[in-house]
């Protein structure tokens, strides 16, 4: 054999070395595919324990991968915990808090967002040449200086692309018996209004110019009609149902006032089209479900289908729609090649109803609910991982775990790197899924309402208990009640809260529903529980720098922000037609 020959095998073995090296590397970058319910109730799902509702493609996600049955939210309501679980870190780390009553993002109109200092996991794994999409409900802000800027758009974070609604569904958004009409009389009114903005501007040239022979005072008249007739126009929409109720598309609107029972309907349209697009992977696929929060627009085949009013159909319309997400993914032959993630962003809100009727969830044997900082009830979710071949089937899992983990646990499995110049405490879950531990790494979790500390869990290391330590509880209103009726959310500070000192005690792996505090008395070790949480407390708060409160001091609403899809005040339209 001759030298060149001899280059040529080594040339064609290398080659095929680094083709077949490439390929494992490709192939172990699974496909990751989240989906996040709204406000869904832990005690919702037949998997979690509820023999009433009918949640088949759920109990199947639990059957084929693993379950977590101690997952917690880093917040009990949606703004901040969302932005935990996009960044892996405390909310309170990125400013994503309140000290005020509202701990939510309250407005297309108001400057508050998602710091673009922050990194999110959608970020890490573009990097590492993810398609990365969010399809649904997003509530980490939008403008900042200008209706139009965008500067807290999903784009901005990692995401390639974006369907869906930019703030989150409220009371106006559905049903809305008017849309129609409204829309028909907008375009009208704006064409009517282009037709006098020409007829002025040729009244003006006119007689600038010397051709025509009118009054100025007539233009004016002109003039002034124009603004008092935008200005008549955009004080008869006040309602959150014409500013807040939109949908995008990248960054165009698409409607608004969207029609929200269909809404659903066209965001899973919208999450099919991404996977047939990107079937050929990695893709990172955020499925952010607008249900189950109030108002809960539900289409007409799921209206009355359940036992439980229009919750349990819009819980079960939810379930239908994640079964064709993932039959969508079985077809296109992808099933052992992508990890699916369920969960919900919080508890269910117990305080939403309407007389007797329920229409927010159920959080089983757990304390508490949306709005409530430390009780069980407000952070405990689900928590389901299927990743067939990597992850056994029917696992369960009952150590403490966050929504936070989902970002390392991601960095993970796609080969980035975690960032290393802030501090990231949610901890990578494959070692604990894959049974390589047996043990959480977290030994404590802080459990925020707005700004202040109201909980600590405790999972020693040599022992089996989880210790639950309150220094804060809300006061439930009417007395007797097991929630905050009167003012719809609990409050976490001020009078309508019980300052605890001696703080309580429960232990979790004994007492879920957190019904009996340990005393002295029933529990040798309560003294030193006290001073263990006490002490990680001291180190936490160290750990906090300070930060802008954007849910505080940035959460004030402004009209100039308010996004629209036509020329301002004339905002209505409707690009989805029969969609």
């Amino acid at each position: 054999m001759n030298f060149r020959t001899l280059l040529f095998c080594l040339s064609w073995v290398c080659f095929h070395l680094d083709t077949c090296r490439s390929q494992v590397v490709k192939d172990e970058k699974p496909n990751i595919v989240l989906v996040m319910v709204d406000d869904l109730g832990i005690g919702d799902l037949g998997c979690y324990g509820n023999n009433t509702l009918r949640t088949p493609h759920v109990d199947r996600l639990a059957r084929e991968g693993v379950q977590l049955t101690q997952h917690i939210s880093a917040a009990s309501m949606c703004t901040p915990s969302r932005s935990a679980f996009l960044t892996g870190r405390y909310p309170i780390r990125s400013g994503m808090t309140s000290n005020r009553i509202s701990r939510v993002i309250t407005s297309l109109g108001v400057p508050a967002g998602l710091p673009l200092n922050e990194t999110t996991f959608a970020a890490l794994l573009k990097k590492q040449g993810y398609h990365t999409a969010i399809i649904g409900k997003w509530h980490q802000g939008l403008n900042c200086h200008s209706r139009n800027d965008h500067c807290h758009h999903p784009s901005n974070y990692g995401f390639d692309y974006f369907y869906g609604m930019p703030f989150t569904l409220v009371a106006p958004c559905w049903p809305d018996p008017s849309r129609q009409t409204e829309l028909a009389i907008a375009s009208r009114i704006w064409l009517f209004v282009q037709l006098i903005a020409v007829a002025v501007l040729t009244l003006a040239l006119g007689k600038l110019s010397g051709w025509i022979s009118v009054p100025w005072f007539l233009i004016l008249v002109m003039v002034l009609f124009i603004f008092l007739l935008g200005y008549f126009w955009f004080s008869s929409f006040h309602s959150s149902l014409y500013w807040d109720c939109l949908l995008l598309r990248e960054h165009k609107i698409t409607e608004q006032p969207m029609k929200a029972e269909r809404a659903g309907s066209i965001m899973l349209k919208e999450a099919l089209s991404f996977l047939e697009r990107h079937q050929e992977g990695p893709f990172l696929l955020l499925f952010s479900f607008l249900h189950v929060h109030i108002p809960l627009p539900t289409t007409e085949a799921f209206i009355d289908v359940s036992e439980h009013s229009l919750y349990g159909d819009n819980v079960e319309e939810m379930d239908a729609m994640l079964g064709k997400l993932l039959d969508a993914i079985d077809d296109l032959g992808l099933t052992n090649s992508t990890l699916v993630y369920f969960t919900s962003d919080h508890g269910g809100h117990l305080e939403s109803r309407v007389g007797h009727i329920q229409l927010g969830g159920w959080n089983g044997i757990y304390k508490g609910g949306k709005g409530m900082g430390g009780w069980e009830g407000g952070i405990r979710v689900p928590g389901l991982i299927r990743w067939p071949g990597r992850l056994p089937a029917g696992k369960v899992i009952e150590e403490p775990t966050s929504l936070m983990d989902i970002f390392p646990t991601l960095a993970a499995v796609s080969g980035a790197t975690l960032p290393q110049d802030r501090i990231i405490d949610g901890r990578n879950l494959l070692p604990l899924l894959q049974g390589d531990v047996q043990r959480s790494e977290h030994e404590f979790l802080f459990h925020y309402c707005g700004t202040f500390l109201h909980a600590v869990r405790w999972h020693p290391n040599n022992s089996e208990a989880v210790w639950k330590v309150h220094y804060v509880t809300p006061v439930f209103q009417p007395p007797g009640a097991q929630a905050c009726y009167k003012t719809l959310y609990c409050r976490c500070s001020g009078e309508l809260v019980t300052y605890h000192n001696p703080p309580l005690v429960f232990d979790l792996s004994r007492d879920p529903s957190e019904s009996t505090p340990l005393t002295p008395d029933t529990e040798p070790l309560y003294d030193v529980i006290i001073r263990a949480v006490a002490d990680a407390v001291a180190k936490h708060k160290k750990s906090i720098l300070p930060v802008l409160s954007q849910l505080s001091e940035l959460n004030r609403d402004s009209v100039w922000l308010k996004p629209c899809c036509g020329v301002f005040p004339f905002c209505l339209c409707d690009n989805e037609g029969d969609a």
